[in-house]
């Protein structure tokens, strides 16, 4: 299995992501991502996720909980749950990740792994993530599984899948055996916020270059504006407008780096009339000129 990069997320009106991770008959892939240049944004997918922080620290953030997540440690995300990973920190900060289907250790849903291990942990909404910080052997263990399986996806020496299918079998027993369930469960309102935030951000991610209110926002969720405003602060720590903003900002910064167009016309398509505001919000997130973005690939 090829190292990937990641590139932008695609997502479907749930925000689900559409990338289909390594194969039908190998559903795995492993990828490097600077995330210093190109954060993750939000998104959501049915695969199970563990990764480690090759340097730098990482704002890994799960349902609305940040962690941070610092180099040498581990993070495992589960399935369906919303998350999106930031730099957190001055310092460059990349991670390796290997993105999988439970099915790749689980097998059929007749069997014994996947009724005793998997199902009840893909099923959990108590166990959204775990933060490996390596404090345990356990912990230690299963970030050392994590880069093991990164290490044979990437190397595809004859054999890797058991490799692979071997190390992300370990994390999956490490975790049944001492993350049990949480005895109180998210309360329906959590529940029905994360559902409402997924559509919300997808139809951001759908209209960015057109004119995006606090009324549009809301009414893709079906949700007031003030109920609007406060799933939105609850989930991802800031306003709809900041983040479309944010959207904007990524979206042009792909852009100016892959594509030989003017810088105005980046900024039309990417929501932005006028060309000072384009300049002014870009320096604001980015910390340079569009112009000097493209010229440099300063981040």
């Amino acid at each position: 299995m090829a190292l990937s990069v990641c590139g932008p997320v695609s997502t479907d009106r749930q925000g689900r992501e559409l990338i289909e991770h390594g194969t039908p008959l190998f559903p795995a892939a492993c990828y490097h991502d600077n995330i210093s240049e190109a954060p993750v944004p939000w998104h959501w997918h049915d695969e199970l996720e563990v990764l480690v922080i090759e340097t730098g620290t990482a704002r890994v953030s799960v349902n609305g909980t940040d962690y941070i997540v610092r180099q040498g440690e581990g993070f495992f995300i589960n399935a369906g749950a919303l998350h999106g990973v930031w730099s957190g920190g001055t310092e460059s900060c990349c991670l390796h990740s290997v993105v999988f289907h439970p099915r790749l250790v689980g097998g059929s849903v007749d069997s014994i792994l996947w009724q005793k291990y998997l199902e009840p942990l893909c099923s959990d909404p108590c166990r959204p993530c775990v933060h490996f910080v390596n404090a345990r052997e356990w912990e230690a263990a299963a970030t050392r599984a994590i880069q093991a399986a990164w290490q044979s996806c990437v190397s595809e020496a004859d054999g890797f899948e058991f490799a692979v299918r071997e190390q992300l079998s370990r994390i999956i027993f490490l975790l049944a055996k001492n993350c049990p369930t949480a005895e109180k469960r998210p309360s329906e309102k959590t529940l029905r916020d994360g559902e409402r935030i997924k559509r919300m951000l997808q139809y951001i991610q759908e209209h960015y270059g057109g004119e995006l209110t606090l009324a549009s926002i809301a009414e893709s969720a079906a949700v007031s504006e003030s109920e609007c405003l406060r799933c939105f602060r609850s989930m991802t720590g800031s306003t709809p407008i900041q983040y479309v903003k944010q959207v904007r900002i990524q979206k042009a910064a792909e852009l100016l780096m892959s594509a030989d167009r003017k810088i105005s016309d980046i900024g039309a398509e990417c929501g932005f009339q006028e060309m000072s505001y384009f300049a002014k919000t870009f320096r604001e997130l980015k910390g340079c000129t569009p112009g000097e973005f493209r010229k440099h690939g300063t981040k």
